[in-house]
C-alpha cells in the first residue's frame, strides 16, 4: 500500500513537470525559442517538445499502452538527462533543478510502477504485492 502512495506521488509530480513544461513552452513559443541556443540546442525543438511533453504526461497517467508507456519514461529520461547537461554546461545551476526534481520523481515512478498498476510492466522494479489481512 505505501508504494502505491509512492508511486502515484511521484507519478504526479512528474507529470505536473511535463505538463507546466509543455503549457509554457505553449504559452511562449518565441521567448523559449530564444533560451534554447543558449543552451545549445536549436529553436525549431520548442514546439515539438510543447506537443510531446504533455503526451509524455499523459501517457503515463493514463496508461492504455505498457509499452507506449515505458516508452514514454524511456523518452523522459533521455530529455531529463539532457536538460540536466545542457544547464550546467551553461552554467545555470539554479534552472537545473526542475529538471533534476523531474528525474527522481521519474526513476521513482518508474521503479514503483508495478506496485500501483494492474497491466504489469515487464521492466518494473517492484512487483505487485497482494495485501493479506491479519
Amino acid at each position: 500500500m505505501k508504494l502505491k502512495w509512492i508511486y502515484w506521488t511521484a507519478t504526479g509530480l512528474l507529470a505536473l513537470i511535463y505538463l507546466a513544461g509543455g503549457a509554457y513552452y505553449l504559452s511562449d513559443i518565441a521567448g523559449v525559442q530564444k533560451i534554447f541556443p543558449t543552451l545549445g540546442y536549436p529553436p525549431y525543438l520548442v514546439p515539438i517538445l510543447a506537443v510531446l511533453k504533455p503526451l509524455a504526461a499523459v501517457t503515463i497517467l493514463w496508461r492504455f499502452s505498457v509499452a507506449l508507456s515505458d516508452l514514454a519514461y524511456a523518452g523522459m529520461f533521455y530529455h531529463l538527462l539532457l536538460a540536466i547537461s545542457a544547464h550546467f554546461n551553461a552554467g545555470q545551476t539554479v534552472e537545473a533543478a526542475p529538471a533534476l526534481v523531474g528525474l527522481m520523481a521519474l526513476l521513482v515512478s518508474f521503479a514503483t510502477q508495478n506496485a500501483a498498476r494492474r497491466k504489469l510492466s515487464p521492466y518494473g522494479t517492484f512487483p505487485k504485492t497482494t495485501e493479506t489481512s491479519k
